[in-house]
């Protein structure tokens, strides 16, 4: 079964950042850099807001993002609640990623 990173649209999926000081994932590709924002409180990641510039919107950047995102969460044995519609919206579409949720 094809992963949701696989399903983004993206043949070559860009590494995400984590960037501890600011409690925020980033994606950059094509000159843009969509982020996410979270909290980590114990082994739950409580995944906040996700944001793509808006010339940068529809090209997958976001779906790309939180594909590495809930990678690297699975990676690390954490949990996740889901405070950001957009990652919500990809949890419905993604049921296999579902395991995630705290």
């Amino acid at each position: 079964m094809p992963t949701m990173m696989q399903r983004s649209g993206s043949t070559v999926p860009s590494p995400i950042r984590d960037n501890t000081v600011l409690s925020r994932f980033a994606l950059d590709a094509e000159g843009v850099t969509a982020y996410m924002t979270y909290r980590l409180a114990g082994n739950v990641m409580t995944l906040a807001h996700t944001e793509t510039p808006v010339a940068a919107r529809g090209r997958g950047f976001a779906s790309q993002l939180v594909a590495g995102v809930l990678d690297e969460v699975r990676r690390r044995g954490l949990k996740i609640v889901p405070r950001c519609p957009f990652v919500s919206a990809c949890l419905a579409k993604h049921p296999e990623c579902r395991d995630l949720l705290a």
